[in-house]
């Protein structure tokens, strides 16, 4: 067989870049999920349910031990992170919403998961960002540099987004076990890295770079990403490009002193995960806009970007990178799912949908 032959059977055999391989459909939102070394996948299911996907034999098992949620509104079961070092420590991280005395709140925790359970499972903070609103719990955690990142949305309750003494609108940092190890600033609670955010739901560390990134929805417009840096303010709700849902006008578009938006978007997409595929690439899963949003970056910019599955009516929820760097995404009508092909920088098959 000749070489153009050979390359033509290859290309014929390859994937096609919107190709979707659905791995398990569940009745519920799936989340968060994370990978376990042996390539299995750990996911919550947002009404409070935590199950193992294995590729392998197609198998869903359930996981035992798993928080009690207050599964409301947006509330629930939300993220699940395997930690580093999993396969000596055997630890993963949950977040969830946890019933308080008004409501419930932003909850992180952490267990070894053995046999399908979770042993010794602990709550590492229960966030003062409590209330019976149901939304804005944010929610995603990230690891950086030996310790843990945690975005918790405002609730609701703006005004406190620029409280630096209060959990609500903030990016937390932690060490590995849940002790506070923040920026340090002044009359901060001490888990407090930046304040004025409003609901980030994306937050993933660019490869190769050290730096931390996050994907917030905003009203009616003015949804962000965002290079988070310590003890920076992102503005909510003094600085937005949203709209009002009553009233004046929110606040300005830009302000001395404030921290302005890698980049934004009017309308909403509501960009509900954040992941990087390499250093840049970087994939939001959009909830409104119901479709992935490829952006490519060139330094600290977004350069182009374009969409992925528009069309189908998925509410994308959630989104990460495989160890077969192909992308993995869930749906809020219950889809755990990958794509036919890598869509990295340097993939050869980046024709638009």
């Amino acid at each position: 067989m000749t070489a153009a032959l050979l390359l033509a059977a290859a290309l014929a055999a390859a994937p096609a870049p919107h190709e979707v391989e659905l791995l398990t459909q569940r009745q519920d939102a799936v989340w968060g999920f994370d990978f376990l070394p042996d390539g299995r996948i750990l996911f919550t299911e947002r009404g409070g349910r935590l199950g193992l996907f294995d590729p392998k034999t197609g198998g869903v098992e359930a996981v035992a031990g798993a928080p009690a949620v207050w599964a409301n509104g947006q509330g629930g079961l939300l993220d699940a992170r395997v930690a580093p070092g999993f396969a000596k420590n055997r630890f993963v991280y949950l977040t969830w919403s946890e019933p308080v005395a008004d409501g419930a709140a932003t909850a992180l925790g952490r267990g070894r998961l053995v046999d399908g359970r979770l042993e010794g499972f602990k709550t590492l903070l229960l966030t003062d960002a409590g209330g019976g609103n149901g939304e804005h719990f944010g929610s995603r955690v990230e690891f950086l540099d030996g310790h843990l990142f945690l975005s918790v949305g405002e609730r609701g309750r703006r005004e406190l987004s620029q409280d630096p003494a209060r959990h609500n609108g903030k990016i937390l940092r932690l060490t590995m076990d849940g002790k506070p190890a923040g920026a340090g600033l002044p009359g901060a609670a001490p888990e407090v890295w930046s304040l004025g955010h409003r609901n980030p739901q994306g937050l993933a560390r660019r490869p190769g770079t050290g730096q931390l990134w996050s994907a917030e929805f905003g009203p009616r417009g003015g949804d962000e990403l965002n290079l988070v840096k310590p003890g920076r303010n992102y503005g909510w709700p003094l600085v937005t490009h949203g709209r009002e849902y009553w009233g004046p006008r929110i606040g300005v578009s830009a302000k001395e002193g404030y921290e302005p938006p890698v980049a934004h978007w009017v309308p909403s997409i509501s960009p509900s995960a954040l992941a990087f595929l390499d250093r840049d690439t970087a994939v939001l899963a959009c909830l409104s806009g119901r479709h992935l949003r490829v952006l490519r970056l060139k330094g600290d910019r977004v350069e182009s970007q374009e969409s992925r599955l528009a069309g189908r009516g998925w509410r994308l929820r959630a989104a990460r990178r495989g160890p077969d760097g192909r992308l993995y995404f869930s749906t809020d009508d219950g889809k755990l799912a990958r794509l036919g092909a890598y869509l990295g920088a340097n993939s050869s098959s980046m024709t638009r949908p």
